[in-house]
């Protein structure tokens, strides 16, 4: 919706009709994007594109993964910051000069904030020191890049052909040196019944009025974008974990906990944190189990995800989460559900799920022990 009370123009109007459009025919638009990459490799017969270095054989342990930090990173190519073809009209006349800028001031969701986030530079995920690197970047980074791509996508899709813009530039969207890669951390969130060893798992419909992101889409649960807790330096350090994240993440999507966690003030103490240190405690013990799946690339908006999975025994999980908040800042979480091929097969074919939802299903079915 419109930030402000004013007419649209023209060109803004039709701008939200595609962004509507995007969001109704998204699983259409997405199975037709990856086409456009015949020779890219894709994810469990997901439109979730990848590299052969960045899908291990199997799970790994979370802890296994290095995380590398470079302040400056190194960018060989000159695609930095491609303009989209697809910018609407400012009512004062001109173009917006960034996608972000037109989402911000025409269709923004309920946060849209140019907050840090942790940039990913390198992924190596299948030799004997499982990597990723890591330098600073900025939440419009993708949205500058990665929506615009999906807008232009959609317009040449039902109109065909579109000007050239983000999606001409960005040849290859698994080489994180043509454009600015922020990580999302997709977990799939597993229930293990303690006698009888069945499982069921959790999904999240992400409400098109709160996200700007993959709006009216289903979704594994939690998500979310690998980034500080707050603007102060010392949570650039501090929060520089995927763990330490997740936790975040489960405890603002799951318990509906606010994502101000005081850390403009100070850093967050996550080993006295009740709820974050009995997650940790049982990562120690067995009866919380985490592991990444892969790392994946959207071909329709280059979002990237790393897929993981938490396995939590059920003693734990309904210590945590037996009043898990149906509606949370993002969208609404559904109920249990059986965690088995059929199940898994009829969500993918029954409801619009993201990519990386649908690639983190699939992985998590045939690899998990």
């Amino acid at each position: 919706m419109p930030t402000q009370s004013r007419t649209l123009t023209d060109s803004e109007q039709a701008w939200v009709r595609t962004r509507s459009y995007l969001r109704e025919h998204r699983t259409a638009l997405d199975l037709a994007a990856a086409g456009e990459y015949p020779n890219a490799h894709r994810v469990a017969d997901s439109a979730l594109l990848t590299r052969r270095e960045w899908l291990p054989t199997s799970p790994i342990p979370l802890n296994d993964i290095r995380l590398d930090w470079s302040p400056t990173g190194a960018l060989s190519s000159a695609v930095h910051s491609p303009r989209s073809s697809v910018l609407p009209v400012r009512a004062e006349g001109g173009e917006y000069e960034t996608y972000s800028a037109a989402v911000g001031d025409v269709a923004a969701p309920t946060v849209f904030e140019n907050r840090p986030t942790y940039r990913l530079f390198r992924a190596e995920l299948t030799g004997p020191t499982p990597t990723l690197q890591f330098g600073l970047g900025h939440y419009f980074d993708s949205v500058d890049i990665g929506e615009a791509a999906a807008h232009e996508f959609a317009v040449a899709y039902r109109d065909g052909q579109v000007a050239p813009g983000v999606r001409a530039a960005i040849t290859d969207p698994c080489d994180l040196e043509q454009r600015r890669a922020n990580l999302a951390i997709s977990t799939l969130t597993i229930r293990r019944d303690v006698d009888t060893g069945e499982r069921s798992f959790l999904l999240h419909w992400r409400d098109p009025r709160k996200v700007g992101h993959a709006g009216g889409m289903y979704q594994v649960v939690p998500v979310g974008i690998f980034q500080p807790s707050a603007y102060a330096e010392w949570n650039v350090g501090n929060d520089f974990s995927l763990w330490r994240n997740m936790i975040r993440e489960f405890s603002e999507e799951l318990c509906g906990a606010d994502e101000d966690h005081g850390s403009e003030n100070a850093p967050i103490g996550y080993e006295s944190w009740e709820f974050a240190s009995r997650l940790t405690e049982g990562l120690g013990d067995g009866s919380v189990e985490a592991y990444c799946l892969g790392l994946g690339v959207d071909p329709l908006s280059f979002a990237t995800d790393l897929l993981t999975t938490v396995i939590i025994d059920g003693p734990v999980f309904d210590e945590l989460f037996g009043g898990i908040v149906t509606d949370n800042d993002e969208g609404r979480v559904l109920e249990l559900q059986p965690f088995t091929s059929e199940r898994v097969e009829q969500i993918i074919a029954e409801h619009p799920i993201q990519a990386a939802g649908a690639a983190a299903l699939r992985l998590a079915i045939s690899e998990l022990p």
